[in-house]
Formats: C-alpha cells, structure tokens, sequence
C-alpha cells in the first residue's frame, strides 16, 4: 500500500472507532535484561563508550528483538505503532558518541516497525500504521540549568530546529505514516519540531498527518516549562495536527482531569498513552492490564479520546486489555469552537 493510500484508510478508521497506540518499547526491552554486550551486538564491540540503555541502538544490534516487540503490540489489538526512534537524535545520540549514526537509527527504526506491521496486517487483513516517533531530547530550550544564570540556555532554537528536521526527515523518507512528537516538557522545543516538519513537508511537496503529545509532569496539571494544558494547545494549535495528546508521567487515572481539559478546548482528535500507574519506590510500575483499560475505558465512554495507549511500564496485556475496552465505544467528536483570538503565555488568554 502507498503512502498515498495510507492516510485516507487511516482516516476512515479513526473516523468510526477509537484507534489503539501501542505501549512501551523501553519496557520490552528491560524485560529482556540486555547486557552490555547484547546492545553492543557485533557491530560496536570495539566502541569506546558504554553504550548499555541506549535503546535505540537495539535496532541495528538486535533487529529481531525490536521487530518482535513491534508485532506483540499490533497482534493484541494496537492500531499504530511507534518506531523505536525516541532518542535518535543528534542531541541524545551525542552522549554515546552515535550523533552520525542518526539518519540510519530513524530509517532501521521506521524499517522495522513497517515491516512488522504489514507482516500482521497480511495475516488478519486489518490495516496498522506506523507513526515516528519523536521525543523531546535531553535538552530544554525555555529554561537555565544553571540556577545562578538564568538567561544560560544548554541549546538554541535552531540547533532544535536542525535537530528536528535530520530525524523528521529520516523517519518520512523510510515510509512512516505518521509523525508523533511525543513527551513534550517545553513547549519552545516543540515549537522548533513543528517548524522543522513543516519546511521539510514543503522541500518533500507532502505532508503525513501529526500527532502531538504533552507531558504533565506532576499534579500541578502543568509541563515542566510551566504551561497549563489549554496554554499548550494555544501554543501549537497552529500547526492543524491530527491529532494532540497527553502522555507519560502520570498515570491514567491522574492525567484524567488533563485530559478532560484538553477534550474540552481542542477542536481535533484527541490522545491519551499514560504509564501504567505512578513509578514505584524501584522505578516498575504496578498498575494491571485490567486497572488501566478500566480507566481508560471510562475515558473513552466519557466521549474523551479518539486514540488510547500506553507509555512507560505497559505492555502487550496491558494492550490487549485495553483494545477490548474501548472496542465498539464511539470515537469523540471534536467540538466547533467559537472563531476568537486565543493566545499564551504559562496561562492561557482568549479574547473574545
């Protein structure tokens, strides 16, 4: 199926049922307990930096194992699947020396997840989607690290923005369906990935559709930067994505709230992939398949999502679980907002 094909179905689909995101890939692979050598495979026996965690580089020293993880999501229920790419890129990947290795992490990364999803499509004919996966990096570009420098920035919009296209434009070119900026803390740095994906879609003379999704970082309901969840939206509504979202952080019963706020001021779909409860005293997370499709399932009755998942600590049960949840559920229809001018700052500021 072309790339042309694709987004119309995935259209169709999400126009007439809740759509499943798949869960956590940083989960999987911890339950496989790598060993330093595992992740260094053949390939990077010799490399001189500890390279244990990167989890992006399981693609190219373990393809298999990503390849499998991809088709445990899609075969318990997930509609669409992330790509293994949340930290392929320059800024991340420097830490373990990897920056030049960016372009081929996103382009194995969106190569395996495609191909097990057709893999899984043939066997059941239901169509699956594949959406790159962006994160945030390690870096922020609205606040000082350094508490006695608060004008120092460790990064600069533009080194951001260069980012953000390298990897964008790595993920497009292997035939993803979809772009997923993800875990946004600060919504300056989304802002320079919405700029970069937006050149590249005019140098490439097409556009994917754009999931964007926010972090709430604790129960104040703000990102870390500081915005309330309806300031976010103002800030990126611009960007006409199809969809935007919470996720990680918080798990789905304290991001509820969040994401009724969100439902309430969006006017497109909405997505929601919390952990799978708050992190333990041991950083697991204990909450059931059967707790969060329960409350993410009252999610979907409420009429508050189009697209559910899970994030950090979830995992193919937790999937499975939550496909039978929200199956046969009535998908949210987005509201029609009044036409006025709707502005930002850590607050939101309507003017009507």
């Amino acid at each position: 199926m072309t790339r042309g094909q694709r987004s119309p179905i995935l259209e169709e689909a999400i126009g007439r049922r809740i759509l499943v995101l798949d869960g956590a890939m940083g989960t999987m692979i911890q339950n496989h307990e790598l060993t330093e050598a595992d992740f260094r495979g053949t390939r990077f026996k010799h490399w001189e930096l500890d390279l244990r965690g990167n989890n992006d580089l399981v693609s190219l020293s373990q393809p298999e194992l990503i390849g499998r993880v991809h088709e445990s999501y899609f075969r318990a229920g997930a509609d669409i699947g992330k790509t293994n790419t949340f930290n392929s890129n320059a800024i991340s990947q420097a830490d373990y020396g990897m920056t030049e290795l960016v372009g081929e992490l996103n382009t194995a990364g969106a190569t395996i997840a495609r191909m097990a999803a057709d893999r899984v499509e043939a066997e059941d004919g239901r169509p699956r989607f594949v959406a790159g996966a962006i994160g945030p990096t390690n870096r922020t570009a609205s606040m000082s690290p350094d508490v006695n420098n608060p004008a120092f920035r460790h990064v600069t919009f533009d080194i951001l923005r260069e980012t953000y296209h390298h990897q964008a434009r790595a993920l497009v070119e292997a035939g993803v369906d979809i772009l997923l900026i993800e875990t946004i803390f600060d919504t300056l740095n989304a802002k320079a990935a919405l700029f970069a994906i937006d050149t590249l879609f005019e140098e490439l003379g097409f556009r994917v559709p754009l999931m964007i999704s926010a972090t709430i970082t604790d129960l104040s309901g703000r990102l870390l930067a500081g915005q309330t969840v309806e300031a976010f939206w103002n800030s990126i509504r611009h960007a006409k994505p199809f969809s935007v979202g919470l996720n990680c952080a918080l798990g789905a019963k304290e991001l509820r709230p969040y994401v009724a706020e969100l439902s309430r001021v969006a006017d497109c779909l909405v997505s929601t992939h919390p952990n799978a409860g708050l992190p333990n005293e041991f950083g697991g997370y204990d909450e059931t398949p059967e707790i969060m499709a329960t409350l993410l399932g009252e999610f979907a009755a409420s009429g508050l999502v189009n697209v559910v998942g899970g994030c950090c600590g979830s995992t193919p049960d937790h999937i499975r679980a939550i496909t039978a949840a929200v199956d046969g559920v009535r998908p949210r229809k987005p509201p029609k907002l009044e036409s006025i001018l709707r502005l930002a700052g850590l607050e939101p500021f309507n003017v009507h």
